[in-house]
């Protein structure tokens, strides 16, 4: 950051004064540019259209110059600079001049520590922000009072980590907000333009009293840690395919099967295994509760997918969930069990799914006797075929 302070001939209407120009060489990606010595009368600061040039002493602001022209500190009419040589006019009264860029500058911001999100589905999930920004000076006088006075920043170094810090603090008010408006970590990469919005509209609020304005955001990043990751990497799939997770496991399972056949026995092993497994799950999955799964769904009587709460039909099968669920077939003289509707093999006194005991099938009626002889009576007759009483 250098600019060039020029000495004015003897020769000059300005009688030996000092011209202080900061040159384009020299700007660069610097926002701002100290003049090497103090400011007194006779100098001639020369202002461009590119920039601002502010004066400051003592930890405050005097004046700043925001019309490109060349200004001569001898001028006392001259309305911009009137007050500041009025001020300069002392022998101590000397001030410093900043040169400040107003054209946008570019950063990027990410978070030295994690944000905690406190997820319904998932609990406490750890994110980490990305992005990139545009900004400028909006207000030079508070820019220096801040970041001069306040900060001691003596580099545009100093400048864009603050910026940084303060992109970082910005983005997680916004995650806050949307969090409070039942945003999920399942939603974050469908709403990160909406994000991007909300931190545009906090921006002022934020960056108002350092004299800065933030044009724009994107490039908007949001990461999770690896194992939330693959939970919605999976979920999302699972939504796609209209499957349970017990059918979405068992469909991996035999693509890894395929793709290493070796690995573990035969694919018709590993198939028996996974109907016995599916089977386990589905007894499991009948017993739990609807507040067992995610966001309070339930699966379906059917089908076994997983049904939003208050949805009357399933997504997958079209099923109405306020049915019972139909027994399966009974095959081989097996009954189906009465609470959880396993096939159950006929005499068997209890479910080998469940437990529940089985009921007894109800005793053959007794054969009828006649009243007076007590010999038995056959179906549909009238009179005793032994002693030919009539059968009451």
């Amino acid at each position: 950051m250098a600019g060039r302070v020029q000495g004015v001939g003897k020769g000059s209407i300005f009688g030996g004064a000092t011209t202080i120009i900061w040159e384009d060489a020299y700007k660069g990606p610097n926002v701002m540019w100290r003049v090497p010595r103090n400011i007194r009368l006779n100098d001639n600061i020369v202002v461009r259209e590119d920039e601002y040039a502010v004066f400051f002493r003592d930890g405050k602001v005097l004046a700043y110059i925001d019309r490109p022209d060349r200004y001569a500190l001898t001028s006392l009419n001259a309305p911009v600079v009137g007050k500041l040589v009025q001020a300069l006019s002392g022998v101590q009264q000397q001030a410093e001049v900043y040169y400040i860029q107003r054209r946008f500058f570019d950063g990027k911001f990410g978070s030295k520590e994690p944000y905690t999100f406190r997820d319904p589905d998932f609990g406490i999930v750890s994110l980490r922000v990305f992005g990139d920004y545009r900004w400028r000076v909006s207000h030079p006088d508070n820019f220096i009072t801040q970041f001069i006075g306040t900060f001691g920043a003596e580099a545009t170094a100093d400048v864009d980590d603050r910026l940084r810090d303060q992109m970082v603090l910005l983005v997680y008010a916004a995650l806050g907000q949307a969090k409070d408006q039942g945003l999920r970590v399942t939603d974050l990469a469908a709403k990160l333009p909406t994000l991007e919005q909300m931190v545009l509209a906090k921006a002022p609020d934020f960056f108002n009293a350092y004299g800065i304005e933030i044009n724009r955001l994107q490039g908007l990043s949001i990461n999770l840690p690896d194992n939330v990751q693959k939970a919605v990497d999976t979920r999302s799939s699972m939504g796609v395919l209209g499957v349970n997770y017990m059918q979405y496991q068992a469909g991996q399972a035999m693509v890894d099967a395929a793709t290493n056949p070796g690995g573990a026995g035969s694919v018709a092993g590993l198939g028996v295994g996974l109907g016995a497994g599916m089977s386990m799950g589905y007894g499991m999955m009948g017993q739990m509760g609807p507040q067992q799964y995610a966001g309070g769904s339930r699966p379906c009587v059917r089908c076994g997918a997983l049904v939003p709460a208050g949805s009357r039909f399933c997504p997958a099968c079209g099923s109405p969930q306020d049915a019972p669920a139909p027994p399966p077939a009974a095959a081989g003289g097996a009954v189906p069990c009465p609470k959880c509707g396993t096939p159950v093999a006929a005499g068997a006194k209890f479910c080998p799914n469940c437990g529940n005991p089985m009921a007894a099938p109800p005793p053959p009626p007794a054969p009828r006797a006649c009243a007076k002889c007590q010999a038995p009576i056959p179906p549909n007759v009238k009179f005793c075929p032994n002693c030919g009483a009539p059968v009451t």
